[in-house]
């Protein structure tokens, strides 16, 4: 019987393969995540206390406690209680109670940026230029930085996933990084040591994930490319890489394996390199746990790395040799959150997943996910909904079943990133492998804005659009298979509409014939043909022969509809040609004058305010801190003024809650 002390996807992925070993699960929640699909998918599970995850999922007490009451044979650990619980398990658990996971040596060294990198040093590991000690201040951390030389990198000891993490530029940027790292890695690690080291600009994001057993054996499985990030998260993850060699995989390889025997390291690991424009790496980090994207791993070597990670803490070796470690075909894999990725790149997004469809339907796909539809994503945690993995042959048959797969994939109730992962797997760049930590940054430097519709990708979405427009019009004039009104006139064969798309307004003709639509849009027509099922939340048209996936997102009596097209959700308003005439008449709505409000970007919780009633405030200061998903967001004022009032409570709300100056 294994107890899972962690939730969502991770949590399922192993109750998987323990049901495919035979072994009993029990699973751990908090009184929020009581119908999580993990607690459904357990065998047992026991609540260990309220949503924050330090009083539930990182209470180290009540998960000792569970595992008494189960009588849980072994535990799986996340990596925020394997850096801190070393103590108990040497001291409160149970005899006979196995770990899944490496020793605890291995996890007090790797799990601690600062020894871990004197240990990568002594095992002859490329390391990156740095301090080794703790920075104890924020002005020890600017003469540390100067004395590196800027632009350094600040994060915290024992972080990881991209908190407790700030890029310094130059004395004021290491200030507030330092207080801002500090304060994310006390709130997501209960750690808020830091350390600071030369950053490496433009670098990749390549790592290697390891495999050790308790004699003495250890492989490296080959690389993962995770160059795609935004805020030092990753976005999307490949394996293999497109930029390594032979050689230089193999050398990073060994280096890897190198410092797990170094540290006597025993399970599945990931060591993490910088590499440069010329292949030199330099060794990050190690995780001492199973990686969010251990599935691209798994998809080329054949190896289910759960179950390999049971049986090294039961005691059994390593089945495999290092020749035994294939590169089969390529996998790609999509991090799907719950954010608006017109917000800097991705911020979070809360709500109730009101309709929820994997696309498991479409050939070498594989989600691994921890909800299903009627989900809450709350504030309390990470805002993943899933990860996406497709496999091909090749690269270009992974990507081309990735871009499918997105098309197909159905999220309702929540904001989600669809749309920036098809565009980042369809750009020319990223087809060419030409990828770097910067590439979100130098692709977008105005920040994501959608998909750009070239003209021809204009007019199909038009031309979809009325037919859809159409098809419905006609299915309304229907009742059970006959006309409502037996009296009524013959069908009409041809419409005159007008569609405005953004600034544009397009008169569109649209005939039908049988179950294809003829429209003529900008003097051009297209054949669009589809089944036309409406109740479906996916819809496969063919335009002029070319197939396209899309959904309607909304629709209302005024002809407003939202369509997702090629990943992006466009707005669009279908008129006939005698309302579109009338609709000059109608007034607009004024916009709202926000120019004297600071209103948060997301809901959060606020943890600092910075300012009171009565406060002159310049242009850029901050105001407030807000965290969410355990991450700090510094709020600043858009002009200077006087602060007017606040309203003082715990949690901020998109729209309900703000801070007023004047």
């Amino acid at each position: 019987k294994l107890l899972i002390a962690n939730r969502g996807e991770i949590a399922c992925r192993v109750i998987k393969t323990c049901k495919k070993m035979g072994i009993k699960t029990v699973a751990i929640h908090s009184d929020v995540d009581a119908n999580a699909v993990h607690v459904k998918m357990a065998d047992e599970s026991v609540c260990v206390g309220p949503a924050p995850t330090s009083k539930s999922y990182l209470n180290m007490d009540a998960i000792m406690e569970v595992i008494r009451k189960t009588r849980a044979q072994a535990v799986s650990l996340n990596v925020s209680i394997c850096c801190s619980c070393f103590i108990y398990r040497k001291q409160k658990c149970q005899k006979g109670v196995t770990f899944i996971g490496p020793d605890t040596h291995a996890i007090q060294a790797m799990g601690d940026k600062i020894e871990s990198k004197l240990l990568a040093k002594n095992a002859k590991v490329n390391t990156i230029p740095g301090f080794d000690g703790v920075v104890k201040d924020a002005d020890e951390a600017v003469r540390i930085a100067r004395e590196i030389g800027y632009p350094v990198m600040i994060k915290a000891s024992a972080g990881g996933g991209g908190k407790g993490m700030r890029i310094a530029w130059d004395d004021e940027e290491t200030r507030e990084g330092f207080r801002f790292s500090s304060q994310e890695a006390a709130s997501s690690f209960g750690d808020d040591r830091l350390l600071i080291e030369k950053f490496i600009d433009n670098p990749r994001h390549i790592e290697i994930q390891v495999l050790a057993d308790k004699h003495g054996n250890a492989l490296w499985l080959n690389e993962r490319e995770c160059s795609i990030q935004r805020r030092n998260q990753k976005v999307v993850e490949e394996a293999p890489s497109t930029f390594l060699d032979p050689e230089t995989r193999r050398a990073m390889g060994e280096q890897a394996v190198a410092l797990a025997k170094a540290v006597k390291y025993s399970s599945a690991g990931t060591v993490e390199f910088l590499v440069d424009s010329s292949k030199n790496f330099y060794f990050l980090e190690m995780n001492t746990r199973l990686q969010v994207e251990h599935p691209v791993t798994e998809c080329i070597t054949g190896l289910d790395l759960v179950q390999e990670m049971i049986r090294v803490a039961k005691g059994y070796p390593l089945r495999h040799k290092q020749a035994d470690i294939p590169i089969n075909g390529w996998a790609v894999e999509c991090r799907v959150y719950a954010e608006d990725p017109y917000k800097s790149f991705g911020l979070p997004s809360i709500g109730k997943l009101s309709q929820y469809q994997e696309p498991l339907h479409v050939p070498s796909v594989r989600v691994d996910s921890g909800i299903q539809q009627g989900s809450d994503i709350s504030i309390y945690y990470d805002p993943m909904i899933s990860k996406l993995i497709t496999y091909g042959s090749n690269r270009a048959e992974a990507l081309k079943r990735m871009e499918e797969a997105l098309d197909n994939y159905v999220i309702r109730g929540v904001a989600h990133n669809i749309s920036l992962l098809r565009e980042v797997i369809v750009h020319p760049r990223f087809v060419q492998g030409d990828i770097s930590t910067k590439f979100l940054p130098e692709v977008y430097p105005d920040g994501f804005k959608g998909h750009k519709l070239t003209d021809l990708e204009r007019r199909e979405l038009l031309a979809t659009a009325v037919s859809l427009y159409v098809a419905e019009q006609l299915r309304s004039q229907r009742f059970l298979g006959t006309p409502r009104i037996p009296i009524a006139k013959s069908k009409r064969s041809s419409w005159e509409l007008s569609v405005r798309l953004g600034d544009g307004i397009y008169p569109v003709a649209v005939s039908k014939d049988g179950s294809s639509f003829s429209v003529e849009v900008d003097g051009m027509k297209l054949n669009v043909t589809s089944e036309w099922n409406l109740a479906s939340p996916l819809l496969s048209v063919t335009i002029d022969g070319t197939q396209r996936t899309i959904q309607r997102i909304s629709r209302n009596a005024s002809g407003e509809t939202s369509i997702q097209f090629l990943g992006t959700v466009y707005k669009l308003q279908i008129l006939t040609k005698v309302a579109a005439e009338l609709s000059k008449y109608m007034p607009e709505k004024a916009a709202e004058d926000t120019s004297s409000i600071l209103r948060s970007p997301m809901p959060g919780t606020v943890v600092a305010v910075s300012v009171k009633p009565g406060d002159m405030v310049s242009e850029g200061q901050e105001i407030c801190v807000i965290e969410a998903m355990k991450m700090q967001n510094s709020m600043i004022a858009a002009k200077t003024g006087k602060v007017s009032y606040l309203r003082s409570l715990k949690t901020i709300c998109n729209l309900s809650k703000r801070i007023e100056f004047k």
